[in-house]
C-alpha cells in the first residue's frame, strides 16, 4: 500500500503510515539509550551487590546469612509478609468488587483513599501509627493497661506494612473488573446461580491473572519496606528488625560483606518477582 509500511511486532505484522514510522537510525539510538540506562541503573548495581556479597568468600557469605540476627530478620520479614499480603488480598478484592460492581455515594472518595499510600511518605505513615498506638499516643495508654503491645512489636510492623502495600492488589483488579463489566454475573444470577458460585465460576477465573500479579507486587513491596517499618519497629536486634533494617544496621557498623550478603537475598527476591511477572504476562497473553 502506498504511504504505508509493515512493522513486525512480537506477535503480528502491523501496518503503519510511513510518515509516522521512525527511521532505523532513530530506532537504534532510542534502543541504545534505553540499554545504557538499564545497564547503569539496574544491571551494574545488581552485579555490585553480588560481587561485594562474595568478596570475602562463600564461607563469610553463608555465615552472614545464617547469623542468628540475620535469621531472625529473615523470619520476621517472612512472617510480616505472610500476614500483610492475605489481608491486602481480601481488602483488594472487596474494594475492587464494590467499586466496579456497585454504584454508591463516596465511590470517588474510596478510590482516592486507595491511592493515599502512594502520596504519603512511608516515614510519615510510621509516625502516624506511633502517634496513635505509641505509649503517649491517642490509644496507647489504654492498650498498655491491657498489656497490648503494638508499637515496637510485630503488630505495629504488620499494620505499617499493610498500609504501605494495600493499593497494589486493588489497583491491579479495578481496571480489569471495570473492563469486564457485570453482564456475565448478571446472566448467571438470572439463571439462579448463588453469589459464591458466581464468584468462583465467573469472577475469579476472569481476574485470576490480575489478582496473582497484584499479590506478587504486594509481597515484593512488603518484604522490601523500610521507611514505615523503621519508625514503628524500634530497631530491636533479634526481635523487631526486618531484613531491610538488618541490612542498614550492618552497613552502619561497617560490616559491608554481611550487609551485601543480606542485600543479595532481597535482590534474589526482586529477580524472582520479575520472573513471576514475566510468566504471568506470558500465560495471560496466550
Amino acid at each position: 500500500m502506498a504511504g504505508y509500511v509493515s512493522v513486525q511486532s512480537s506477535t503480528d505484522t502491523i501496518i503503519r503510515p510511513a510518515h509516522i514510522t521512525e527511521s532505523n537510525l532513530v530506532k537504534w539510538i532510542l534502543i541504545s539509550i534505553a540499554m545504557v540506562f538499564l545497564a547503569l541503573v539496574l544491571i551494574m548495581p545488581l552485579v555490585v551487590v553480588f560481587a561485594e556479597a562474595f568478596k570475602k568468600g562463600a564461607e563469610v557469605y553463608v555465615a552472614s546469612i545464617t547469623d542468628p540476627d540475620a535469621l531472625s530478620a529473615i523470619l520476621l520479614t517472612l512472617k510480616t509478609a505472610a500476614i500483610a499480603v492475605p489481608l491486602n488480598l481480601l481488602f483488594g478484592l472487596a474494594a475492587a468488587w464494590s467499586i466496579t460492581k456497585f454504584s454508591f455515594k463516596g465511590k470517588n472518595l474510596l478510590l482516592t483513599l486507595i491511592d493515599l499510600p502512594f502520596a504519603i511518605s512511608p516515614v510519615i505513615a510510621g509516625l502516624i501509627f506511633v502517634l496513635i498506638f505509641g505509649a503517649h499516643g491517642y490509644i496507647g495508654p489504654w492498650l498498655m493497661d491491657y498489656d497490648i503491645l503494638i508499637i515496637f512489636a510485630l503488630p505495629g510492623i504488620v499494620i505499617a506494612t499493610v498500609f504501605v502495600t494495600f493499593p497494589f492488589v486493588a489497583r491491579e483488579l479495578i481496571p480489569v473488573m471495570q473492563a469486564q463489566g457485570i453482564h456475565e454475573e448478571e446472566a448467571a444470577a438470572s439463571m439462579g446461580a448463588s453469589g459464591w458460585m458466581i464468584f468462583w465460576r465467573i469472577t475469579l477465573p476472569n481476574i485470576k491473572w490480575a489478582l496473582l500479579y497484584g499479590v506478587i507486587l504486594c509481597n515484593a513491596r512488603a518484604m522490601g519496606e523500610f521507611g514505615a517499618v523503621s519508625v514503628v519497629s524500634g530497631h530491636i536486634r533479634g526481635l523487631t528488625n526486618t531484613l531491610p533494617l538488618h541490612i542498614e544496621i550492618l552497613y552502619n557498623e561497617y560490616q559491608f560483606a554481611a550487609s551485601f550478603a543480606a542485600s543479595s537475598l532481597l535482590v534474589m527476591l526482586a529477580l524472582v518477582t520479575l520472573v513471576a511477572k514475566s510468566l504471568i504476562d506470558h500465560y495471560h497473553l496466550r
